[in-house]
Order: C-alpha cells, then structure tokens, then sequence
C-alpha cells in the first residue's frame, strides 16, 4: 500500500507508556502510518497545521489539562480530519459535546486492540459511532435538569470561560480580550468560585457539564 494511501494518525495521551505501545501496534498494521505521539495538545495542534493527519487519537483526561479544549482548537485551526476519543469513560454529557464538536466516536480503553484498529477503519470509512438521535436526547434531558440548578454566568466570565476551554493561557486570554492579565486571574477565581473547583481543568468538565450553551461560540 503507497504511503499516500495510508491513514495518518497521531496519539495524545499524556501516559507515555500506553502512548508508545499503541503506536508501536499502530505502526505494525499495513494502512496505517503514524504521525506523531503527544502528551498534550499543544505539539499536535502544531503538527495539524503543517502536516497531513487524518485521525486523531485522543485521551480527553490529559492530567493538568482537557484533551476537549484540543476539538475547539483543532476546529480553529481548519484541522479537516477525524478525531477517535480513547478514554477510560465519559458521562453522557459528555459524550455529547464530543458528538457536537466533530468527534467520530469514543473507544473504552479496556477493550482489544484489534477493536480499536476496526473502529479506526470504520471512522474512516464514514462510519460514525456518535448517533445524533441519542446526543440530542441525552441534551434535552440534562439541559431541563440543569437549568434550575446552575448560577448564570457574567458575560465577561462567558468570554474567559470559552477562551480557557479552547486552551489559552491567562495572557492570551487578557489579550484576546483586551484586558490586563490581574482581570483575567480575577474573574477565573469567579468561575472557580460558581463552578466549585480548584484547576481550570475542572473548570473545563464543569464548563462542559453543566455551561454548555454558555461556552459555544454564538
């Protein structure tokens, strides 16, 4: 098989060991060529920009950071190929974020291998495992639960908050937004504060869980 014809694929995972073994597998299945390993998404959303990829393997709990916050930047950055979460587990919220931003569909880790490279070729091949039928029931259900529990945001915490979910530091928010990095920092105490966490990769989950229609872009 010509190279051309192989699927490109890079891994983010911020274990290194389970990273290395998954693409010495990847790399000994015949359409398969891989691109480059990750542990966060800052390097792989370099590499889209430069290099052909075609699928992205990716684990959304990333230790201090959320491999979701990779799915908005991938999109801003014109990124046309797949993305396979590979993930321990995901709540049915969750899920369907991933579904709304463009991800194929979501591969347990415990499983086989050999179920993961069927899932790759099936992805694509056009084969989605994210039914929209399903992710607007699951919305539908925790956005009636969620609405009368949630504290209303700011329209400034909006700003921050969408802007720390596709991944910019306190400085590239202030300047995004055109305010002094000592504002940002006080109004991320104000999300953690509403939000009840301590880490804006908390921040992030609770964001997606429970701020949905607050954070997609208008």
């Amino acid at each position: 098989m010509s190279e051309s014809k192989r699927t490109r694929i890079i891994i983010i995972d911020d274990h290194a060991l389970f990273r290395e073994v998954l693409a010495k597998a990847l790399a000994m299945q015949p359409d398969f060529e891989m691109a480059g390993e990750f542990a966060s998404s800052d390097e792989a959303v370099e590499l889209i920009k430069k290099e052909r990829v075609d699928l992205v393997l990716l684990d959304i709990n990333l230790g201090a950071e959320q491999g979701n916050s990779f799915l908005i930047r991938a999109q801003t950055a014109g990124f046309a190929g797949k993305v396979l979460v590979v993930t321990a587990g995901v709540s049915d919220r969750e899920a369907a974020w991933l579904a709304n931003r463009g991800c194929s569909g979501i591969f347990l880790k415990n499983d086989p291998p050999d179920v993961l490279f069927q899932r790759i070729r099936e992805v694509m091949s056009g084969v989605s495992r994210m039914d929209p039928v399903s992710v607007r029931a699951v919305l539908s259900q925790v956005e009636g639960r969620d609405l009368a529990l949630r504290k209303r945001l700011t329209q400034r915490e909006r700003e921050v908050l969408r802007l720390v979910c596709e991944g910019l530091s306190n400085k590239e928010i202030g300047q995004r937004l055109g305010v002094t990095e000592n504002t940002v920092k006080g109004t991320l105490q104000q999300l953690f504060a509403k939000a009840e966490v301590r880490s804006r990769a908390q921040l992030v989950r609770v964001a997606i869980e429970r701020y949905w229609d607050q954070v997609e872009p208008d």
